[in-house]
């Protein structure tokens, strides 16, 4: 089961770090922040960045949660376990889990969002090929070309959130004169 740590932002590695350190590793599975790829033009160039997908936030998966909060309270970095409701831990619901996992391909270890490749037609339709954007249309609120970023919107711990994912345009068809 996934669940969620919230952190200073700035201090996901940290956190991250100190629980690989501190924390017996029997009592979690992965201990990850999603990272995102991008593409920003520096200085004229485009240049290939990763940035924190959800900054402030550390996921964790575990089977025995009630162990693993008492540990993790012991961390210096710990803020607090979102989900908590009295004295249970309420995991990520399953259709957030399905969509993390699709973006990351978490099936391995990964725990990056690839750059979605796009073409666009004559009348400026965008067609995702390829990437985590890909089946994600209906989620998609905005594509900025400009800046080579997708804007979508996803339910994050009961609420609607936009997050922003990189695209590439890879094909790009003009009209003919």
């Amino acid at each position: 089961m996934y669940y969620v740590i919230q952190v200073s932002s700035g201090m996901e590695d940290k956190v991250e770090e100190q629980i690989t350190v501190m924390v017996e590793k029997e009592l979690y599975g992965r201990c990850f922040h999603p990272v995102r790829q991008v593409k920003k033009k520096i200085r004229g160039e485009w240049k290939e960045l990763h940035e924190k997908l959800l900054p402030g936030y550390v996921f964790v998966t575990s089977e025995d949660i009630r162990e693993l909060y008492l540990k993790l309270r012991h961390i210096p970095a710990f803020t607090k376990m979102l989900g908590k409701d009295e004295e249970q831990f309420v995991p990520l619901p399953e259709h957030e889990v399905e969509w993390l996992e699709r973006l990351t391909g978490s099936e391995g270890r990964e725990t990056e969002v690839q750059i979605s490749q796009v073409s666009i037609s004559e009348e400026d339709a965008v067609t995702i090929l390829s990437g985590p954007l890909k089946n994600m249309e209906g989620c998609v609120k905005k594509i900025d070309l400009h800046r080579r970023i997708a804007k979508v919107e996803v339910d994050f711990m009961n609420r609607k959130t936009v997050i922003h994912l990189g695209i590439e345009i890879v094909g790009k068809k003009r009209e003919q004169t």
